[in-house]
């Protein structure tokens, strides 16, 4: 590559040296091994013409076949009640008859601060007959038909199907012959195209052999870690794979993850476990609303993430509310197991340190404050400054990791760095400010610990055409991104 600039990046393995002028920079075989002013020639030149030149981003956090299904899933994000929810899905099955028995499946919803309730005799009026499953927008819960129980083995009952019994029936579409992975090609070129260069995949699915599947079947613009959840546990075991090893038939793009574990809920459902109750909202306002559910009771995830951590596997523990939090890194602390909390939205000022202290990294999705800022203030008054703290876990020397749960937040790290960064995503002003962090933090904390590119890291580069520290992250333009070298985005 001719005439970059590069982007100067913190790095967690190692110090980075700082961007500089314009530089060359030789990638062999996959891998980054010179970078300096007019390199001798050799080989595919790409002129990067001034751009400024940075490490390919990562997302940690994704699920694959849920995010790949968002892009043809009715979208319910906008709505405002459960009425006009219900009005989209039923001018969305008149406008395009589904074939008998076929899934009609939309997406987004939140109903916490609805004034009505979503259930399912509001669904099977709209739509008589036809099985209708919409998943929430923080996909803890689902919003089923009659019919669409019926289908999947449930006994048809009005209200939502939500946590580990609404999993079950994640993984039940998934196997379905219709549901297929016609829309990863799109989603998996839209995220190269906004510089990504690998995933984590949290989907619930044998992860380990999907995705070789896959990357045979040409799907290989992208770097995977496969995550496992315990219906799969015995089979990763068996295989003696190890977290970081190469997975076969991957062709060096894929690699073994953690053990995923979900220990509590989500706030959109209410179920998220925190040591302070909530306050009942929308249609819920005046009941008791509890204090959320500990989904993996606390010994079950102490076995569970031993019998991980013995066998090889890092382990990447689900907990939003605070209470999640505490009994997650009580379990780090017991078994000296070594991995993540996703999310950590709600988290105890005692147990901020914490995570520095274990070696436990906070993998965080920034994007959500933009959509959960108000229902925080309204379900968790009072603890909005506890709620995604990344600055405080940053000054605490905890390690970051931004992602964004695709699809409960579009993958898009640029969206992700903003929230972080502005913590605004209209004409208010900065939510909780003081938790803000600069674009630099920021962008280290989604290259997957790479600094300023130099010989050793992978050919794993995106191309911009502007300077990400000095711009609105929200409009950083992506001019080209390289996969081991290998173009997968150019919009030169």
């Amino acid at each position: 590559m001719r005439r970059a600039r590069l982007v100067p990046v913190a790095s967690r393995r190692g110090a980075s040296s700082p961007g500089s002028a314009v530089v060359d920079v030789r990638v062999v075989d996959g891998r980054v091994v010179e970078v300096g002013p007019d390199l001798a020639p050799g080989g595919e030149e790409l002129d990067a013409d001034g751009r400024w030149l940075a490490p390919g981003l990562w997302d940690q956090h994704v699920h694959s076949s849920q995010w790949a299904r968002s892009f043809t899933r009715i979208d319910l994000t906008t709505a405002r009640s459960a009425a006009e929810a219900v009005e989209t899905v039923r001018a969305a099955v008149a406008a395009r008859p589904p074939s008998p028995g076929a899934l009609v499946e939309g997406y987004g919803f939140r109903d916490a601060l609805w004034p009505d309730l979503p259930t399912t005799t509001a669904l099977d009026r709209a739509a008589p007959g036809v099985p209708v499953v919409l998943v929430s927008g923080d996909v803890h819960c689902g919003w089923l038909s009659s019919a669409a129980m019926r289908q999947l083995g449930l006994t048809p009952r009005d209200g939502l199907i939500r946590e580990h019994e609404w999993f079950d029936v994640l993984a039940a579409i998934g196997r379905l012959p219709q549901s297929g992975d016609g829309g990863l090609r799109a989603a998996m070129e839209a995220a190269a195209g906004r510089g990504v260069v690998g995933v984590v995949d949290m989907e619930f699915a044998a992860n380990h052999r999907v995705w070789p599947e896959r990357v045979a079947a040409g799907l290989d613009s992208l770097r995977v870690r496969t995550g496992v959840y315990v219906d799969d546990l015995d089979d990763v075991l068996a295989t003696g794979l190890r977290t970081g090893d190469p997975l076969p038939g991957g062709p060096g793009l894929l690699t073994m993850g953690p053990l995923k574990v979900i220990s509590d809920g989500a706030l959109n459902t209410r179920t998220a476990f925190c040591h302070e109750p909530y306050t009942a909202v929308g249609a819920d306002a005046g009941t008791d609303a509890g204090h959320g559910e500990q989904t993996v009771p606390a010994r079950e995830l102490r076995e569970l993430m031993a019998r991980a951590s013995g066998a090889g596997l890092s382990t990447a523990v689900h907990a939003i509310g605070d209470a999640a939090v505490t009994i997650v890194l009580d379990a780090y602390e017991a078994t000296g197991a070594r991995g993540t909390v996703e999310h950590a939205q709600l988290v105890a000022a005692a147990d901020v340190p914490r995570f520095a202290s274990l070696g436990v990294a906070a993998s965080v999705q920034p994007a959500h404050l933009l959509d959960d800022r108000d229902l925080v203030e309204a379900a968790w008054p009072g603890r909005a400054k506890r709620t995604f703290p990344l600055r405080d876990l940053l000054d605490a020397a905890a390690e970051l990791r931004f992602g964004s749960d695709a699809p409960v937040a579009p993958l898009d790290p640029w969206l992700a760095m903003a929230a972080a960064v502005t913590r605004t995503a209209d004409e208010r002003p900065a939510w909780t400010p003081a938790q803000c962090l600069t674009p630099a933090e920021a962008l280290a904390a989604s290259t997957d610990g790479w600094g300023t590119v130099a010989p050793g890291h992978p050919g794993d580069l995106v191309l911009l055409d502007a300077d990400p520290l000095t711009t609105d992250l929200r409009t950083v333009p992506v001019a080209a991104t390289l996969l081991a070298g290998r173009l997968t985005h150019d919009a030169r």
